[in-house]
């Protein structure tokens, strides 16, 4: 495996100075980076345009200048790594670094979230293939599947944004309103829960009440206005992640398991108000790190201990609860502020453009929800797209891997459905979905062009778009460095990702 990598990075190497090669010449001739000076007014013209000559080197051919670019990239291995400059003079390392971290904090949360959404659904839909929760997740995929960015986004914009900011002036829901959510909601638990009519219909029933209730405690309590989760909701919600992760991992016969993922709940109910002085105003960036590293570390030792005879498989379905139930209560002290940050933007939380609200100091906490709240159009976007390209690969790998001669054993030899799916099926339908992952990640971290013009975000996008604009090259090969980069690494990673996913695949 050692040598198979050693041979992909050596190829990739040549492979990456084959095409920035030609990419640098192609777009040196492209245009004029003078254009704009040699149609200017100005009494100092001439000297505007040599400046600009002796500051991007246009004195000399592209393809000489193209390994005065690669000198300066390989700088790097001596510690003078060096860009260039744009045609305004700006450093091209402190333009990409920006420019990354905000393409990194939006692809990031849009891509971890789409992928565990799409592989989820796509997986259950595979399940229960031919069911009305498949055909309606079908439908769905398809009509977001077809959708132009710029058209979701701007929906987006109006319904989600403007439409919930007008909300929070006075949050009320209507009577009627309530019982068509009531009503929406038991038809889509209803339709995936599936079985036969008497159970359907105690599930539409228990599922309209309960979203009833919810909403009606909602209104009640103010929540929407002062918003959180409490020790009460924590040690609840918590308690659904453990059945959850038992039931995914090892079932829920293992008790043990069980417990051990249980006990992190109601732990991290008993340490919600003992938390809170902890999470204070002045508490740095650290503290959150901490907290759910700790509950981590806590949940991995609490099943190693209960475990008995399963010692590792509760540990690990312990230490996810924690982890997970340590973010809740992260979350629960972002979501305090809230009342704050409404005052602070003047009534309208939701932003529509931008990264960050300007000017908006605060604690840690405050800044984390307004990271939040500027993320949150430009990821549901893309993640509604993605999802519905995911949930199809997904169901479709599954439906192959399910019918294949070594699953049919497994269930002849009397294992459950849950061990069948989870330990023999999964992994391997996994395979083609890791490829597709490579290319997306490699290709998202180039910046969601449309995305990022619509809602005003600075990224990698708009870098590349404003440097062939421009015929700025600095930026555009500082661009074509890092995708192309990244691209190669992702799809190397997917190469020793099969191996894992599937011990029959070994690269001597």
């Amino acid at each position: 495996m050692l040598s198979f990598v050693l041979r992909r990075l050596l190829a990739s190497v040549f492979i990456l100075l084959g095409a920035s090669f030609i990419i640098y010449v192609l777009a040196a001739n492209a245009g004029d980076p003078l254009e704009d000076l040699r149609a200017s007014t100005a009494p100092n013209r001439e000297a505007l345009i040599a400046a600009r000559v002796e500051l991007l080197q246009l004195d000399v051919p592209a393809p000489a200048r193209y390994f005065l670019w690669l000198g300066g990239v390989l700088g790097a291995f001596v510690g003078q790594f060096d860009l260039g400059t744009t045609v305004s003079g700006q450093s091209v390392i402190n333009l990409i670094s920006d420019a990354m971290w905000q393409t990194i904090q939006l692809v990031t949360i849009a891509s971890v979230i789409a992928i565990l959404i799409g592989v989820i659904v796509g997986m259950t839909t595979a399940l229960r293939q031919y069911s009305g929760y498949d055909y309606t997740v079908t439908f769905f995929s398809f009509l977001f599947f077809s959708l132009p960015v710029f058209f979701v986004a701007v929906l987006l914009k109006e319904y989600m944004a403007i439409g919930f900011n007008d909300f929070l002036t006075n949050p009320a829901i209507p009577p009627i309103g309530i019982v068509i959510i009531s009503l929406v909601s038991g038809f889509v638990w209803m339709t995936i829960i599936g079985g036969d009519p008497k159970p359907r219909l105690i599930v539409f029933g228990s599922a309209t009440l309960i979203t009833a209730a919810i909403l009606g405690y909602l209104l009640i309590t103010n929540w929407f206005e002062r918003p959180g989760l409490g020790a009460f909701l924590i040690g609840g919600l918590g308690a659904a992640i453990a059945v959850i992760v038992t039931s995914l991992s090892t079932g829920l016969r293992n008790r043990r398991a069980l417990y051990a993922a249980l006990a992190m709940a109601a732990l991290g109910a008993a340490l919600w108000y003992p938390l809170q002085f902890v999470m204070t105003t002045s508490a740095t960036v650290i503290v959150p790190v901490m907290l759910i590293v700790a509950f981590l570390v806590i949940g991995a030792v609490v099943g190693y201990l209960l475990g008995q005879n399963d010692k590792m498989v509760a540990a690990r379905g312990a230490a996810i609860t924690g982890a997970l139930v340590g973010g809740l209560i992260v979350l629960d002290r972002v979501m305090q502020v809230w009342p704050d940050y409404v005052v602070n933007t003047r009534g309208r939380p939701i932003a529509t453009i931008g990264a960050s609200t300007p000017g908006l100091g605060g604690s840690i906490w405050q800044g984390a929800l307004d990271s939040y709240t500027h993320l949150l159009l430009p990821t549901i976007t893309l993640l509604l797209l993605s999802v519905a390209s995911y949930s199809r690969y997904s169901r479709a790998s599954l439906l192959e891997v399910m019918n294949q001669d070594y699953v049919r054993t497994a269930r002849a030899k009397g294992l459950t459905e849950r061990t069948v799916v989870m330990r023999h099926a999964f992994r391997n339908a996994m395979i083609p979905i890791a490829t597709i992952i490579a290319f997306d990640v490699g290709g998202l971290i180039g910046g969601a062009v449309i995305t990022e013009t619509i809602f005003a975000w600075r990224g990698m996008g708009s870098i590349f778009q404003d440097a062939l604009e421009h015929v700025d090259l600095n930026p555009l090969m500082a661009f074509i460095l890092i995708t192309s980069a990244l691209t190669v690494l992702f799809n190397l990673l997917a190469d020793i990702l099969y191996s894992v996913l599937d011990p029959r695949i070994r690269v001597s």
